[in-house]
């Protein structure tokens, strides 16, 4: 059995955690990702991955009463470009217009993560700013319609076909920008090994 919860039913974060060794299972929870309209941005993607984490220990109390007493873990991550946030597309047309945004300007990827247990918790967060080449309008067009990104904060996976063409350089960490900065959680959990499952 696992040591840990990832409250998160993304692919790449559970990739990430796999790709470190870390022993999870994952029990995710419909948690809303509102948020104040006068908070920081800074703040925003750790006040959701709260969100998210208690939504699941409440789950987990009800519903999962085995895993009590684990660390979850939970994460948010949002793309920022001249302060304003911008999330995922709701459509082709959503995604092309995104994208033409970002083109040729630096944006900020900004991935919170938040953890408890039954008698602790703690957060951080973490930056990386992403470098765009300008992208001609077939270039957004063909990633578009080839990865259809409508699952990604940003419209993009930096380990997508764009992050090769498209992406001129990064600040920071590579994988806070694919959604979790696993280097910097290694130093807030112990390690184990254990199959993951999906609740």
């Amino acid at each position: 059995m696992s040591g840990y919860i990832l409250a998160s039913q993304s692919p790449r974060r559970k990739q990430l955690l796999a790709w470190a060794d870390i022993a999870f299972d994952i029990i995710v929870s419909a948690a809303e990702e509102d948020f104040p309209s006068d908070m920081d941005v800074q703040e925003v993607p750790v006040y959701i991955a709260q969100k998210k984490a208690i939504a699941v220990q409440q789950k987990i109390k009800q519903e999962f009463p085995i895993h009590q007493g684990k660390w979850i873990i939970a994460a948010d991550t949002i793309v920022v470009l001249e302060n304003e946030i911008i999330g995922k597309p709701i459509d082709r047309a959503d995604a092309i217009a995104i994208l033409q945004k970002l083109s040729g300007k630096t944006h900020r990827v900004i991935t919170g993560v938040y953890l408890v247990n039954d008698t602790e918790s703690s957060y951080f967060s973490e930056t990386t700013l992403v470098h765009f080449h300008p992208l001609t309008l077939s270039q957004i067009e063909y990633y578009v319609d080839q990865y259809q990104p409508y699952d990604k904060a940003g419209a993009y996976g930096i380990q997508d076909w764009i992050g090769v063409v498209g992406i001129r350089g990064i600040e920071g960490d590579f994988y806070n920008v694919m959604g979790l900065p696993v280097s910097k959680l290694l130093g807030y959990l112990p390690t184990t090994n254990a199959k993951t499952t999906t609740k």
